[in-house]
């Protein structure tokens, strides 16, 4: 092991057992995630991404290899141990009735605070800095049950925080989020692994973001393998579509983005560029028509814009039939004018 990596997996399987009956998830399993990193786990329903979390911090036993944190082995660890390594974020929707922001993130400090669980000053102070650095202190005497979903998360992420552990797991931490919250869960997380050397680890959906924000990826495949790397190197080795192929959607290799696929009944040739081409190509698939580049002599094309304004021009055999400003209204023509039934031949 590197004495730059803070979580270690050599060879893991991992799994369910039922009395002597062992069901293996996945296999093999190999990475690494160095000091600092924010690493996103991604792979599609069923892969394991769950069961390979709660391994990782201890809640179920492995079958096979070796997990170490820090250089220490999960496996031979107390569970006070590994709470001193590890803090964890889950999906599950934790009630902690009639509790307070400040409350909640207190709990994090029980790994330190004994039987009676009493803080101390240090206590304290590991509680507000956590409470700021996920920029919930004008709610820090609020009831749980009074606040925001997105606001929610981060007192269970300041919670983490507070409990000071070199690594953070969080299993689906934008889960129930809206867009604008789950961007700004994901940014406080970057900030958290940027600012203060904590490695986190989180698996999720959300693979724009993944992408854009994660230092690292790992892809879990059904039954393994456990594919690792850079969100740019893993991009050039093309190794996103094996992950989601057969799902309907597509990899674009020439905006790093997934699109979704359209069954096409038709096809209609396109003279123009640029965003507008990109939205009207778009909404014509939908509707089952693919755009293509213009051809020799069509019988039918949409020319995109004139005099530089955002218009669209439906032709038929070199005559304008129709002129648009609305990428609704053009398609809707067009469709008319061909006599084309929605995803219809």
């Amino acid at each position: 092991m590197g004495s730059a990596d803070f979580i270690n997996i050599n060879n893991l399987s991992i799994g369910y057992a039922s009395g002597s009956k062992q069901k293996i998830v996945a296999a093999n399993l190999n990475a690494q995630i160095n000091k600092g990193e924010l690493v996103c786990l991604l792979g599609s329903n069923g892969a394991g991404k769950s069961t390979l979390m709660r391994t990782l911090c201890g809640f179920q036993p492995f079958f096979d290899g070796q997990i170490s944190i820090l250089g220490k082995t999960i496996g031979i660890l107390t569970e006070r141990e590994i709470s001193r390594l590890v803090s964890v974020v889950l999906t599950d929707r934790i009630v902690v009735p009639n509790a307070t922001v400040s409350e909640l993130v207190s709990y994090g400090r029980s790994p330190y605070t004994g039987i009676l669980g009493r803080t101390n000053k240090k206590d304290l102070q590991f509680i507000e800095r956590a409470i700021e650095q996920c920029g919930i202190a004008h709610k820090k005497d609020a009831l749980l049950s009074s606040i925001s979903d997105g606001e929610r998360q981060k007192a269970f992420i300041a919670k983490a925080l507070a409990q000071d552990t070199p690594v953070i797991l969080l299993d689906e931490p934008t889960a129930f989020l809206d867009l604008p919250a789950r961007v700004e869960i994901i940014q406080l997380l970057r900030r958290i692994s940027s600012e203060s050397g904590k490695s986190v680890l989180l698996s999720t959906h959300d693979l724009d973001l993944a992408l854009q924000m994660a230092d690292r990826l790992w892809l879990l495949h059904n039954n393994g393998p456990l594919i690792t790397g850079s969100p740019e190197d893993l991009l050039l080795q093309n190794a996103f579509q094996r992950l989601f192929q057969n799902k309907g959607i597509e990899f674009d290799t020439k905006t790093g983005l997934f699109r979704v696929e359209y069954e096409h009944f038709h096809e209609l040739p396109i003279k123009g560029h640029g965003f507008e081409y990109v939205l009207l190509r778009r909404a014509f698939a939908r509707r089952g028509i693919k755009t293509t580049g213009m051809r020799e002599n069509p019988e039918w094309w949409i020319e995109i814009g004139k005099n530089g304004q955002s218009t669209f021009h439906l032709y038929k055999n070199e005559k304008q039939l129709i002129s648009e400003s609305s990428v609704e209204m053009i398609v809707k023509q067009t469709m008319n004018c061909m006599d084309l039934k929605i995803n219809n031949k």
